[in-house]
């Protein structure tokens, strides 16, 4: 089988997929990608080949400043007919409403949607353009998350974070004179996204040797040249020189086509997302302040290389995990949850009652892993994580935030959401693994202070 190394970007778009190592058949969902100078003027031409006859664009105040004019444009100058919406608040949120606004503002007679924007945008877009049974096609206005590419969306229902299918789109287009524009903290975010992929990887890999979880070498191989091009670019990115800007998004959307082609999420989020989900849910529960995603991931990154500091210098104590097992009391846990996440928290308890992984026999079989496999998971963390001093240092260069305060986040709280943070999914992620081993209350008072 090839390995990704030697494979093109057009060699993984390849509409058949490609056969690999892990015995699965990866596809890509995307078809094409255009990261370049100008490339919004090469929409005509793409909406030709797809056999597109009248987009709907789909924007928001700032996005369409930033690309909607260029695109319409382009279009208007190609003979082409459209019809579009475009929000008008400042901060969309991506929920319920969003969406229901977008598609009761759907004009029926287009028969693809065209979003324009980065986050929000995206998710909404996807969503509609599934609803409606029409092509997708994204005009990214900012390198600020890996979703791009992938065939999901990340959406508030209810109050709650969840993850909603919906489709990958056919082409994204990342103009170069429209990212380079982008707002620094939407670069910033952009390079959070991404170095939250060195704990992704390393947990993916955990999980597997521990919980037999599905891991292809080939889509982390390519995660991590993906993720070493946006190191390698990050000094380019204060000048917002293009080059740099390219690698970033480049990065971000081969983070979305993992995740397509793993058929998971696990290449691209651990842990880290997890400070960033429990934060999020806080926000919508209780106005509590918080941060673009890729800013909040960075610093959960951050957060999560400490937390593995001390994991490191952990020996395994079979009988302190079996007597903190023994004395752990889920219902109290469950109101700790509700008090601190608010409505969200449900869906995490009814998660648990699916997957028990509090039950005492299957932690005791865990543990025998765990003790068992402990030079191998010592082995994964010193391959793929590299330390807290370089990855602070990178945000540093970059003027993004590294610590939760200046994002609005307090010590304490942050103490609060560590242990929450292996409830949020049915992941095996280092919180689960410190609770396995009876040590992540000590972690926890030990990193972020005891409990008040």
């Amino acid at each position: 089988s090839m390995k990704y190394e030697e494979m093109s970007i057009s060699e993984l778009l390849r509409q058949d997929g490609f056969e690999c190592a892990c015995g699965k058949k990866h596809y890509a969902g995307v078809e094409q990608v255009y990261i370049e100078e100008n490339a919004i003027l090469r929409l005509p031409e793409i909406l030709k080949k797809l056999g597109v006859k009248k987009p709907f664009l789909l924007s928001d105040v700032n996005t369409w400043k930033a690309a909607g004019e260029k695109v319409a444009s382009a279009l208007s100058g190609a003979g082409y007919a459209f019809s579009g919406f475009s929000f008008q608040e400042a901060h969309v949120e991506p929920d319920e409403r969003a969406v229901g606004l977008a598609a009761m503002k759907f004009d029926d007679s287009c028969d693809a949607v065209i979003g324009i924007g980065s986050g929000v945008i995206n998710d909404v877009g996807k969503i509609l353009s599934h609803l409606s049974g029409r092509e997708y096609l994204i005009v990214a206005t900012a390198p600020s998350m890996d979703g791009y590419a992938s065939a999901t969306s990340s959406m508030a229902l209810e109050g709650l974070k969840v993850s909603v299918n919906s489709r990958a789109p056919r082409v994204i287009v990342g103009d170069l004179s429209v990212l380079c524009q982008a707002p620094m903290h939407m670069i910033q975010s952009g390079v959070g996204d991404m170095l939250a992929k060195y704990v992704s990887i390393c947990e993916w890999r955990i999980a597997h040797v521990l919980v037999g979880e599905y891991y292809c070498e080939t889509v982390a191989s390519m995660v991590r040249r993906a993720l070493k091009k946006c190191v390698d670019a990050a000094p380019g990115l204060p000048a917002r020189d293009p080059q740099a800007i390219a690698a970033v998004m480049e990065g971000l959307v081969l983070g979305g086509m993992a995740m397509k082609y793993a058929g998971l999420s696990r290449p691209a989020s651990g842990v880290e997302h997890y400070f960033s989900h429990v934060w999020d849910m806080r926000t919508l529960a209780f106005g509590t302040p918080g941060d673009l995603h890729g800013i909040q991931c960075a610093i959960g990154t951050l957060l999560a290389l400490r937390v593995y500091e001390q994991v490191k210098a952990l020996r395994p104590d079979r009988e302190k995990a079996l007597a903190f097992v023994r004395a752990f009391d889920l219902d109290a846990w469950n109101e700790q949850l509700r008090g601190f996440i608010g409505p969200g928290a449900e869906a995490m308890i009814r998660g648990e009652r699916k997957e028990r992984k509090y039950d005492v026999k299957k932690h005791a079989a865990r543990l025998e892993k765990i003790i068992a496999g402990w030079p191998e998971l010592l082995r994964i963390m010193d391959e793929e994580l590299p330390s807290y001093a370089s990855v602070q240092a990178l945000l540093e260069s970059l003027g993004a935030p590294t610590e939760p305060e200046q994002i609005g986040i307090t010590p304490e709280e942050v103490r609060k959401t560590f242990p929450m943070t292996k409830d949020i999914r049915d992941k095996y992620v280092v919180s689960r693994l410190l609770w396995d081993l009876g040590e992540l209350d000590d972690v926890a008072d030990r990193l972020f202070g005891a409990e008040k």
